[in-house]
């Protein structure tokens, strides 16, 4: 669909990036890789593939999601993992649920009926329920996985929520924002894959920390 642009941040994922962008080329999407100017690896690893590569201006997993955010320019955007982590084939079917139920944002979840992940941990696992639990108790946010940055929606009301968080807390932050400017989401079963290369660049207890930092201030603070 050439009205839906995939921003995959992409620090230190020379090696698996190619691969991902090899499989891309069966769908018609836009492409936008976002990283820092100094990623030399990933830079000269996707120098002969066809995107539009957007350098960050600062740091950081969240600034990067919202540098692509602020610079697209398709009706959809749908946040995409450079790592091989997330099957494109589930792109359509995020797309069509957004379309059939008059939503605004979809959320990929490795939690509801036929979904899982070949890249989940105990750790992991058991943080994920509790901030997801947290979300839907204090924030009534009607979703399962609210850790899994596998996002869908529409361009214009992602750009009016004022997305502020730099680090991996992003991943809180826009389904909060989202629900209290009463915008409209869902989830639909995922299947997170194992990743082609490297290893996880969230630090369970140090981002979780963070991550519930986040959902603190968000709680009493309510913009």
């Amino acid at each position: 669909m050439s009205d839906l642009t995939l921003i995959i941040p992409a620090k230190n994922e020379s090696e698996s990036l190619p691969n991902v962008l090899n499989h891309l080329k069966n769908y018609d999407h836009k492409i936008n890789i976002i990283l820092h100017s100094s990623d030399s690896s990933t830079i000269e690893a996707i120098k002969n593939h066809s995107t539009e590569t957007i350098y960050q201006k600062n740091l950081g997993y969240g600034d990067a999601l919202i540098e692509g955010i602020n610079q697209c320019k398709t009706k959809f955007f749908c946040i995409f993992n450079a790592d091989g982590s997330f099957d494109p084939e589930e792109i359509s079917i995020m797309l069509d649920n957004l379309n059939s139920k008059n939503l605004d944002f979809v959320f990929g979840s490795r939690y509801e009926k036929n979904a899982g992940s070949e890249d989940d941990t105990l750790v992991t696992l058991v943080g994920n329920f509790i901030f997801t639990k947290i979300g839907n108790i204090f924030f009534r946010l009607p979703i399962s996985d609210i850790l899994y940055t596998f996002v869908l929606g529409k361009t214009e009301l992602a750009k009016k929520l004022d997305l502020k968080q730099k680090d991996f807390s992003f991943c809180v932050e826009l389904p909060i924002k989202a629900q209290r400017n009463k915008m409209k989401m869902g989830s639909i079963s995922c299947y997170e894959r194992k990743r082609i290369a490297g290893k996880k660049k969230v630090h369970a207890f140090k981002d979780g920390l963070k991550i519930l930092l986040c959902m603190i201030k968000l709680f009493f603070i309510n913009k």
